[in-house]
């Protein structure tokens, strides 16, 4: 790891958090001169175990290519509008396991920094569930920012805290 941030890579499912993080990882850069890499994983469907010997797939190939080529229009469109100003972004889809691939595109090309979304996911739901993010944050060879997705109104339908 290096005292500067020269390269940051921002894992990218298309979701309102992972939006966030890429509102701020579009920031630092700016600030930092930090050059940027989007990255996507499409899951494949057999490693994940959406498909089992009892169930006649569609052709995986295909559907594959089909998501690969959608992922990479909506990261060059988030490239075009998100990072204007001249900062040098590139763009990645691979087929994998999001967590796995996340650290080893890390490795691989040396980033100082990982910004990603986080579900925020606690109790029930994270056991099952379980967090991209905080496996990213165990296994990653550099420094990983993870950024909270906009807070919901039922995660604090409880009355405000008052001091007695």
């Amino acid at each position: 790891m290096t005292d500067s941030i020269t390269r940051i890579l921002v894992p990218v499912d298309f979701s309102a958090h992972s939006d966030r993080a890429l509102r701020y990882a579009a920031s630092l850069a700016s600030e930092v001169g930090a050059s940027v890499e989007l990255l996507h994983v499409v899951e494949d469907p057999f490693r994940a175990g959406a498909f089992s010997s009892e169930v006649y797939p569609p052709n995986l190939p295909e559907v594959l290519e089909g998501l690969t080529a959608e992922a990479g229009r909506r990261l060059a469109t988030i490239k075009d509008t998100m990072f204007p100003h001249g900062t040098d972004v590139v763009f990645t889809v691979i087929v994998g396991r999001p967590d796995r691939d996340i650290v080893e595109q890390a490795k691989a090309g040396g980033f100082d920094l990982i910004v990603m979304g986080t579900h925020g996911r606690t109790g029930f739901s994270h056991m099952l569930m379980g967090s991209v993010a905080e496996r990213v944050v165990r296994m990653s060879p550099c420094a990983v920012l993870t950024v909270r997705g906009a807070e919901t109104p039922e995660r604090h339908s409880a009355a405000p805290f008052r001091a007695a």
